[in-house]
Parts: C-alpha cells; sequence; structure tokens
C-alpha cells in the first residue's frame, strides 16, 4: 500500500541487530551510490560485518563481540 504525503517510516533500532526501515526504501551509500529495495521491511546492516552491506545477512550472529570473549591466555 503506498504512503500518504506526510507519512512517517518507522525506523527500529534493534540494538544487538540491524537497524530495521519500513520500506520500499532507498539508501545512499558513503561513496554516492545507491541502492534499493522494494521490501515492506528492509534490514540494514549496523555492525558493517555483511558482505551484502548495507542489507544486514546475519553476520552479526555469526562472531562474538569482544568485551563477551573469555580471555584464554
Amino acid at each position: 500500500m503506498p504512503r500518504e504525503p506526510g507519512d512517517r517510516h518507522r525506523v527500529t533500532l534493534t540494538g544487538e541487530g540491524p537497524v530495521l526501515v519500513e520500506g520500499p526504501v532507498e539508501v545512499v551509500l558513503p561513496d554516492g551510490g545507491t541502492v534499493r529495495s522494494d521490501r515492506p521491511v528492509v534490514a540494514l546492516c549496523a555492525c558493517r560485518r555483511s558482505r551484502r552491506y548495507p542489507f544486514c545477512d546475519t553476520s552479526h550472529r555469526a562472531r562474538v563481540r569482544p568485551e563477551h570473549q573469555e580471555d584464554h591466555s
């Protein structure tokens, strides 16, 4: 369903994962390029580990954050 002018897009910060944005979206990259997604909700990578950056590929799940790693020395 198309949005009406003035409607707000919802952006959800998940804390441990991606930023969820109600779509469709056009993302402007640091180099000035753009990528688009027509999905109703788009997961944008916040950890920069994604191989599909700027979109999340759940790479954040595969690694333990440094503050949670055990010291094995």
